[in-house]
């Protein structure tokens, strides 16, 4: 079984957690009472004229263990928007990454700019919850749901105005987003079955996303130089995490990668 495998298992057994407190019919009915959303996360890319930057509040990892002792999350998601980040990406997953839905609520309460769930989403229950969160995203990996899944998440993210990052990692996964109509595909340059990291990985897989679709590079961006190489390939966005958390200035260290500083 892989971390994937593992991470996928521990969403399923959350979300039957989560029903006892609350059934699907009531979440549904609660995040559907809700404002419909604007779709402001892929806006957030859309009207960015270089390309956009997603800015991600992670504690921990699987592969790298704890990445940031020290985690004012609210002060961290602060300085990203002080510092021209486009959105944000929270970490919601707890147990691997020692996320927290509450991490969550009150970034999107205490930022203007859209915030992505980054979790491991195995069930509707999950879009639904991160609606009621504040979340203007939710993340769809391709290699833990079927084709019809994406294409049945993607459909409730559209009934309540939430953008879907449909996550693939190679060909057929890139194809299968295409295939689900997804308006944002994000291309991990991390395989989650190993966590081995190769930054081509997006380059090559940005010519089979035809032209129409967000674009978006996630993973082991470490440098200007990268994004330069990812800004040349035609990438709309990229999704920085482990590069921005471990930097002590965060405010600096974003400007530099954006090549301002």
């Amino acid at each position: 079984m892989t971390i994937l495998d593992k991470l996928a298992d521990h969403s399923r057994e959350r979300v039957a957690a989560a029903k006892e407190r609350l059934s699907a019919d009531e979440i549904k009915s609660l995040a559907q009472s809700l404002p419909k959303g604007s779709f402001e996360f892929e806006a957030a890319i859309k009207n960015n004229h270089d390309i956009a930057f997603i800015c991600e509040c992670k504690k921990a990892s699987p592969s790298k263990g704890i990445i940031a002792e020290n985690f004012p999350y609210l002060q961290i998601a602060k300085d990203y928007e002080a510092a021209g980040a486009d959105c944000i990406s929270v970490l919601t997953e707890p147990k691997w990454f020692l996320g927290s839905d509450e991490y969550l609520r009150e970034i999107a309460e205490s930022v203007a700019i859209p915030c992505i769930r980054k979790d491991f989403t195995v069930d509707e229950y999950m879009i639904y919850e991160a609606k009621l969160l504040g979340a203007k995203a939710v993340l769809l990996i391709c290699s833990i749901l079927t084709t019809q899944q994406v294409k049945d998440y993607i459909d409730v993210c559209d009934s309540l105005g939430l953008s879907a990052l449909v996550e693939a990692h190679d060909e057929a996964e890139v194809k299968s987003a295409v295939e689900c109509g997804a308006r944002l595909i994000g291309v991990n340059n991390r395989n989650l079955k190993d966590f081995s990291v190769d930054t081509g990985n997006s380059r090559r897989m940005r010519e089979l996303v035809p032209p129409g679709i967000l674009f978006v590079s996630e993973s082991g961006v470490k440098s200007a130089g990268d994004i330069e190489l990812l800004r040349e390939a035609g990438a709309d966005a990229v999704l920085i995490g482990e590069t921005l958390m471990r930097a002590e200035n965060k405010t600096i260290k974003l400007a530099q990668l954006r090549g301002i500083a």
